[in-house]
């Protein structure tokens, strides 16, 4: 939430100088309060759907303790669903046609698992497409994660996905790169962030699309960029939003992948996530269960308590600061008829006046 400078003090105008948001007394006087409507579409698998509602449901938590937050689920009906997670969707998800009438402030968009090279043989490639083309004229701002950021590169700017030669699978270092920007404000300017997909787009595609990169990692490329406005589109090739132990969930699926036959090798370790006492671990495991293969015998459960109990989350807290500084955006940007005086000089085709 914004400074209320209630007095002459010279550094309330020295923050505005650097871009930080500043009220006059007036203005924060009269200041209303009021509700935000964020949509989560939500296209990841069964097995992850309540997960993911749970990841994003807790930044958001943690983004603002002042404005109310209304979180409205939904999904596309192409995606292929079991009667659990039918039940789940049909019981407490809203509809798209549903949520363009009533309108959103902003719009958050999962993954989703990738089934085919290409997007436009995806099943979901047409609905995502009306949402984004909605979303892009009808909310303040879209946060895209992981593959909905790959699909809307290619939908909106031309700029496909490429493969990459190995999964990029871990924790990796990051820094900042447009420091200033009102996204990455206040976090520190280097940091881990987990990453777990096939494909990714090099930063000078996006620069020649007129992206924005604002974090990137020397391993492993672009994590956080913006459309060429600066906020209309947020895009994060990585996930922020992960629990402790996703990436552990995902290895431990890899395993059973392996043991049905469904992947030739057994998986490598996650890139900077267990320790030199976990991968002990993990190795005496992979033993067991090549045995067990061998011979036939009963297949050995994976230690989870064991390496639950060594792992580090070294992302939560920058991830909490990001999307506070999106949701405080967002908040500052919404409702015309809400606008606050200090607002009246925004230009709606670029509301954080960096990139004229």
């Amino acid at each position: 939430m914004p400074l209320v400078a209630h007095n002459d003090l010279p550094t309330f105008e020295r923050l505005r100088e650097q871009g930080c948001q500043v009220l006059g007394l007036q203005a924060a006087e009269h200041q209303d309060i009021r509700a935000l409507h964020v949509g989560l579409l939500n296209m990841m698998p069964d097995a992850a759907l309540e997960a993911t509602e749970r990841q994003f449901f807790r930044l958001l938590d943690g983004a603002n303790r002042v404005v109310q937050i209304h979180i409205h689920c939904f999904t596309v009906n192409a995606l292929e669903r079991g009667e659990t997670a039918t039940s789940h969707i049909s019981k407490y998800y809203e509809t798209f046609d549903a949520l363009r009438e009533t309108g959103l402030d902003a719009l958050i968009i999962s993954g989703a698992n990738p089934t085919q090279s290409h997007f436009e043989l995806e099943p979901f490639w047409p609905e995502l497409c009306e949402v984004v083309d909605w979303a892009a004229e009808n909310v303040t701002s879209v946060f895209c994660s992981c593959l909905a950021t790959h699909a809307v590169w290619q939908h909106r700017y031309g700029i496909k996905r490429r493969l990459l030669a190995d999964k990029c699978w871990g924790v990796f270092e990051h820094h900042a790169i447009e420091c200033e920007h009102p996204l990455v404000k206040h976090i520190n300017t280097q940091f881990s962030v987990p990453h777990s997909r096939y494909n990714t787009v090099d930063p000078e595609r996006l620069a020649e699309g007129g992206m924005h990169t604002l974090v990137s990692s020397d391993d492993v490329g672009v994590l956080l960029a913006t459309s060429e406005d600066g906020f209309r589109f947020v895009f994060s090739q990585g996930h922020p939003e992960y629990d402790t132990a996703s990436l552990l969930k995902e290895y431990k699926r890899e395993i059973s992948r392996f043991v049905l036959g469904d992947r030739e090798d057994y998986p490598p370790f996650v890139n900077y996530y267990f320790c030199q006492q976990s991968r002990a671990i993990l190795r005496e495991h992979e033993a067991e269960i090549k045995a067990a293969l061998a011979n036939g015998s009963a297949l050995p459960e994976l230690p989870e308590d064991l390496l639950l109990a060594r792992l580090q989350n070294v992302w939560r807290d920058t991830a909490h600061v990001i999307m506070a500084n999106w949701i405080g955006k967002v908040y500052l940007l919404t409702n015309a008829d809400r606008r606050l005086p200090f607002m009246d000089s925004i230009d709606p085709t670029n509301p954080l006046g960096l990139y004229p």
